[in-house]
């Protein structure tokens, strides 16, 4: 274990830098320094005024930019934001540059400094665009720009001095502001990379077609379960931590958390239940209840299923796994389906049938391929009763729409050859004061 910075030297450090910074201070009332300042305030309004006529202009340039890669343009854009700072730095190089050529480099100090900070805060700020999530990059960021600003201005042993001296200290555990700000920083670096190269590996799994859809989902949650795991133990192991009595403690956590969050672990579970048995996977057909529709991702904690009306409901996988389901396309995409209707007593029943199968396969989506068939299910009150079956392969285009086009060709079918859909009739008899009979119907 390192030795813990006396309270003492962290107050004689402090006041050192501050002599320091007043020393740096009172410097720049010497002419050179003065005018290097000078320098850098005219380089930095010029870079304001150029910021402002160049950035509509390459604004407009990229709306034209049509059909180019989403990376290309994303990088495009982070350059018009950071427009300025780009000219700055350009411009302060520039000028350090011809100056160290004619004339002592005493006299570009300032300026060079000022020149390599402001080119290490625009890599940072291009680096970071790499992290997607906005508070674990504006933590990165802010913290980078702290680093390399201390590097530059060759502090950094002092403020390392400092940043340790600030500590609490549970047992043998000694924790300091220093390990949690180096911890951050190479965890979010880490998980950086973690993030693309899961990406990148994504996309490749996605494209290979030897891999059954569900095997994919799951293939690529494993990976990244894997990458951010270890990102996350190298990371806290790069700075020291003992992740012994961090294994211990998070059994302790994990055994009341599990208590808890019994419903998610079950979902959790039963979605890669789901992933390996391949009853389900993106793209079926299913109806769970009175929710019909496909399946449009396979989620950790849920199914995302989109409806024909656009409704996109987020079934627990649970759910799933307890309840029946109907999989319309789960060992092929062939459905059936029934159609029930009636006809006169006085129109022929072979007649019926053959109209009603040729009704049926003149409609677009019915397959022609697949028998289509019509039978007689019962002698009704008020009619011969019909069941008409035919097949379609294309379920994701929806049931109800193509039921009703099938009717439609029935009626007209019906109507071209004089065969009526019989009403329920019924005969009413009223008795009259006199007792006679009136009948009505």
């Amino acid at each position: 274990m390192e030795e813990e910075t006396p309270q003492s030297d962290v107050i004689e450090i402090g006041q050192g830098i501050w002599a320091d910074t007043e020393i740096f201070l009172a410097s720049l009332l010497r002419p050179w320094n003065a005018y290097q300042v000078l320098i850098m305030l005219g380089l930095l309004l010029v870079a304001l005024l150029l910021r402002r006529w160049l950035a509509p202009i390459l604004h407009e340039w990229l709306r034209t930019r049509e059909g180019w890669p989403k990376w290309r343009l994303r990088y495009l854009l982070v350059v018009h934001k950071r427009m300025g700072l780009i000219l700055f730095v350009v411009g302060i190089w520039t000028v350090v540059l011809v100056m160290r050529e004619v004339t002592w480099p005493s006299r570009s100090y300032l300026l060079g400094i000022v020149a390599e900070l402001s080119l290490a805060w625009l890599i940072v700020a291009l680096a970071t665009r790499l992290i997607a999530n906005n508070l674990l990059r504006m933590v990165i960021r802010y913290g980078a720009w702290v680093w390399v600003t201390l590097s530059v201005l060759n502090v950094t042993d002092e403020a390392e001095a400092i940043l340790d001296g600030i500590a609490i200290t549970a047992g043998e555990m000694r924790l300091s502001l220093l390990v949690v700000f180096q911890a951050v920083l190479i965890v979010g670096v880490l998980f950086a990379g973690a993030r693309v190269v899961s990406r990148a590996t994504a996309v490749r799994i996605q494209e290979t077609t030897d891999l059954s859809p569900s095997m994919r989902v799951l293939t690529v949650k494993f990976l990244q379960l894997v990458l951010y795991g270890a990102a996350f133990f190298i990371g806290l192991r790069a700075v020291g931590v003992d992740l012994t009595g961090l294994a211990v403690l998070s059994g302790a956590i994990g055994v009341g958390l599990g208590f808890g969050l019994q419903k998610v672990v079950s979902n959790l579970v039963s979605g890669v239940i789901l992933l390996l048995d391949k009853s389900i996977k993106p793209g079926d057909v299913i109806s769970l209840g009175q929710t019909f529709g496909w399946i449009n991702t396979l989620g950790a904690r849920y199914v995302s299923i989109t409806t024909r009306d656009g409704r996109e409901y987020l079934i627990p996988n649970e759910d799933l796994i307890t309840g029946q389901v109907v999989n319309w396309s789960h060992s092929n995409d062939f459905v059936r389906l029934d159609i029930h209707f009636g006809t006169s007593y006085d129109d022929d029943p072979h007649l019926v049938r053959k109209i009603a199968i040729e009704a049926a396969q003149s409609v677009e989506r019915v397959l022609s391929h697949q028998k289509t068939v019509c039978h007689i299910t019962g002698f009704g009150d008020s009619s011969v009763d019909y069941v008409l079956r035919f097949w379609i392969s294309d379920p994701t285009q929806g049931l109800t729409n193509i039921r009703g086009n099938v009717y439609l060709a029935l009626w007209d079918a019906f109507k071209a050859n004089n065969i009526s859909i019989p009403f329920p009739q019924r005969e009413v008899r009223m008795l009259g004061g006199n007792g006679k009979q009136e009948d009505a119907e």
